[in-house]
């Protein structure tokens, strides 16, 4: 890492240069996609992959009502109007009967999300955007390395996104994105939006600020320092993957019969090709606020994803959504807490874990 950035202070582009185009180029051979776009961040790789796909004024993109809320914020950043969809408890992806019931005259979109480990169920979701004429784009920043009958997420659509943020499975120093696809077009219209909508070879090419902007795009070009550390990261990507699965089954094989905890993660990955990646380690437990206080008073963090479903976000308001509409997605916000989970973890670490919520839900955690 440290080698990689020293080339960046040498070189003296700091933004949109030769880094950022190394990485492009392995992301594309890691994925498989034919083009990878960096930008700034997830969310901007959302904004910009529904611009690019076509996204006009108002139009309806259906998500998940359960999701980290750039998922839904990005279709308003890009003009449209979020459509919120319930979810499989199991995957905590959008219900593809949810999905059918709720398209509308206005649904143009819709945006499956691949959320902790494992993905949607992108042919359920298929068959219902061919039947009513739906683009499919990913939101698939959480998804680095998964892949269905060997297609990496993001890829089964329109295009899909990368999220590089420090806590991903693939994460660099400060924010950093991309977009993924195999549409020519798509590409060469998001590599023009995330530069001023500036036309032509941008990229590592300082004197095309002066060029000609075909699109009302905007800053989104990739720090060469964060394309920098993650080409370090990259070549470890994999080990660091078949280590996450090991925790994992782990933590599964610990906490599978203990009381109070009412659901553990399910792989869906069960064809040939298909894969899964343990971005976090999702448990839902009857009293979850509580488990968090106690892990918390016995020096365990914790994580709660999601505790509002998307729809009740005072940013949707406006949308008149009341509770009850999305009881799946209102479960999972009440039960579902991410325990510690990342590749520095030891096997000691996961026993204590494991140890104190087993401790805690079957009252043996007093402190």
């Amino acid at each position: 890492m440290e080698k990689s950035l020293e080339e960046v202070f040498h070189s003296g582009k700091f933004s949109h240069g030769k880094q950022v185009g190394q990485l492009e180029t392995a992301l594309a051979e890691f994925t498989g996609a034919r083009y990878v776009i960096g930008v700034n961040s997830g969310t901007d790789a959302l904004v910009l992959l529904l611009r690019a796909c076509g996204l006009r004024p108002g139009d309806g993109v259906l998500v998940p009502a359960y999701s980290f809320f750039a998922t839904a914020s990005a279709v308003v950043l890009a003009g449209g109007r979020p459509q919120f969809v319930d979810i499989d408890p199991e995957t905590y992806a959008m219900d593809p009967a949810a999905l059918e019931a709720a398209v509308t005259d206005r649904s143009r979109f819709v945006m499956p999300v691949h959320l902790f480990h494992t993905m949607a169920d992108l042919d359920a979701v298929a068959a219902v955007a061919r039947r009513h004429g739906l683009t499919v784009v990913e939101d698939s920043a959480e998804a680095i390395g998964m892949r269905r009958r060997g297609v990496h997420a993001g890829l089964h659509g329109a295009g899909g996104v990368l999220s590089f943020f420090p806590s991903k499975t693939l994460g660099a120093l400060g924010d950093a994105g991309a977009v993924l696809t195999d549409d020519p077009e798509v590409a060469d219209t998001v590599a023009a939006l995330r530069h001023h909508g500036r036309t032509g070879r941008t990229l590592n090419d300082f004197p095309a600020i002066s060029t000609d902007s075909a699109w009302p795009g905007v800053n989104s070009k990739m720090d060469d320092i964060q394309a920098a550390v993650l080409l370090a990261k990259l070549p470890l990507l994999e080990e660091q993957i078949a280590y996450r699965a090991e925790l994992a089954d782990a933590m599964t094989a610990r906490l599978r019969d203990v009381p109070g905890v009412i659901r553990l993660p399910r792989s869906t990955a069960v064809e040939p090709g298909d894969r899964d990646v343990y971005y976090v380690y999702l448990i839902e437990t009857e009293d979850r606020d509580a488990l968090v206080a106690r892990l918390d008073r016995h020096g365990i963090g914790t994580e709660v994803y999601y505790p509002l479903p998307l729809p009740h976000q005072p940013a949707f308001a406006h949308l008149g959504h009341r509770e009850g509409e999305f009881p799946r997605a209102e479960a999972a916000a009440r039960h579902a807490v991410a325990l510690p989970f990342h590749p520095d973890l030891s096997t000691g670490d996961v026993d204590r874990v494991c140890d104190t919520v087993r401790s805690v839900l079957t009252g043996g955690g007093t402190a």
